[in-house]
């Protein structure tokens, strides 16, 4: 009774949080937002695995013998693979909570919704998460240009990014494509929140800030400071463009007005 009590606790604190003061928290809010946060978690803990994977792989790669760096590179993308399993399955129990909340409706939400990635996400978000992994990308290609142990620092780095990107991909289509759980307008209204709200959570490019850090020490000085200009610009700009565009509850409510 504790728990279901603090999680409608928290569901009328993150109503009042998205102008949405008014609206009753509800079980079934109450269970998705629980759902929710526990996935969040959880999907922190798979991008920190992965980070700590990809340093691991490059110290000992750095360090080992030569002829056993090929083995470790098949055991990152093999770790690479695993973790992407884990965000699948993730996301399938995200969905089934979700399932299981429609299925105890009693009624659907008149003309209900199924926003794209204009409204989820957004053009500038888009371009955004776009530009950082293009960067990141550009960075760690880059470092296949220099001499010695650079180069199998540079491919760790590389098969970290594309597991990240693709990590980020799949949470992306998930957002895209789960069906609305709604009965009223309020109820709509929170489930466009909570896919803005999830999708612009997405764009902070932490996996992208971090695993080029690994090629420090041992790049030359100019990528050290191509590296350091696009932490800074990146990390500017993602502040700006979080202080500038209309907030997730703007967003679900121009939605509701056109639909």
């Amino acid at each position: 009774m504790t728990r279901d009590t603090d999680e409608l606790r928290l569901a009328g604190e993150w109503l009042a949080r998205h102008d949405l003061a008014g609206a009753r928290p509800t079980p079934l809010l109450a269970g998705r937002l629980a759902a929710r946060r526990r996935a969040r978690l959880a999907t922190y803990v798979i991008l920190a695995a992965l980070i700590i994977v990809c340093a691991l792989t490059a110290t000992s790669a750095f360090g080992g013998l030569q002829p056993y760096r090929p083995l470790l590179l098949v055991a990152l993308a093999v770790s690479v693979a695993g973790l992407l399993l884990a965000q699948s399955l993730l996301d399938r129990w995200v969905r089934r909570v979700d399932q299981r909340a429609g299925a105890t409706l009693s009624r659907r939400a008149a003309h209900p919704i199924q926003p794209g990635w204009r409204t989820v996400l957004g053009r500038p978000f888009a371009v955004f998460v776009v530009a950082t992994f293009a960067g990141a990308m550009a960075l760690a290609a880059s470092a296949l240009t220099v001499p010695g142990p650079t180069v199998q620092l540079a491919v760790v780095v590389l098969i970290g990014l594309l597991g990240a990107t693709a990590i980020t991909a799949m949470q992306l289509r998930h957002l895209l494509r789960f069906p609305v759980v709604a009965e009223d307008e309020e109820s709509l209204t929170a489930d466009v929140i909570m896919r803005v709200e999830d999708a612009r959570e997405l764009t902070t490019p932490s996996v992208q800030w971090s695993l080029p850090v690994v090629l420090f020490g041992t790049a030359p000085g100019w990528w050290g400071a191509a590296a350091f200009a696009y932490i800074v610009l990146s990390l500017a700009a993602c502040v700006a463009l979080h202080a500038r565009t209309p907030s997730c509850a703007t967003v679900a409510r121009q939605v509701m007005i056109v639909r």
